[in-house]
């Protein structure tokens, strides 16, 4: 989703482009090969994520993907898409509500809660949904758009 000001991908948007209540959006496929590489990646092979017989057996009955995995794909969206390239992640909280399940749509939407000039930050809701629009991931970031 293209934001209203939003670079193409060379350059992000700076402090002076960014506004109080500005969102973003895009939706993500938790699929069982990005949950396996996501395993690769972090070495997470705790088999609720990885078999389907354990999971079946746990309380979610079903795989569920790390909590991380969609927390980590902000990472890209920050640093690339909104506020964009040139992006500085600096902290994030998370709460976990809900499990992610294989195949399950999420939907990321971040918005603008406060900028802070005079040290170039911003600070951001950041919500995911699952497909049914109930939260499953929600927390604040605070990032350091690129300079002007």
């Amino acid at each position: 989703m293209k934001v209203e000001g939003q670079h193409d991908n060379d350059q992000g948007m700076t402090i002076n482009e960014l506004t109080v209540g500005q969102s973003y959006e895009k939706t993500f496929t938790i699929t069982a090969e990005l949950i396996e590489r996501f395993a690769e990646v972090t070495g997470d092979h705790n088999p609720i994520h990885l078999n389907e017989d354990y999971a079946a057996k746990s309380i979610f009955k079903q795989r569920v993907a790390q909590g991380m995995l969609p927390a980590g794909l902000l990472s890209g969206i920050l640093g690339f898409h909104f506020p964009g390239v040139g992006t500085i992640y600096l902290s994030q909280t998370l709460k976990f509500m809900k499990p992610v399940f294989v195949n399950d749509q999420i939907t990321l939407r971040l918005e603008i809660l406060e900028i802070i000039s005079e040290k170039n930050r911003v600070r951001l809701d950041t919500r995911f949904s699952n497909q049914k629009g109930e939260a499953v991931i929600i927390g604040e970031a605070i990032v350091k758009p690129p300079p002007q």
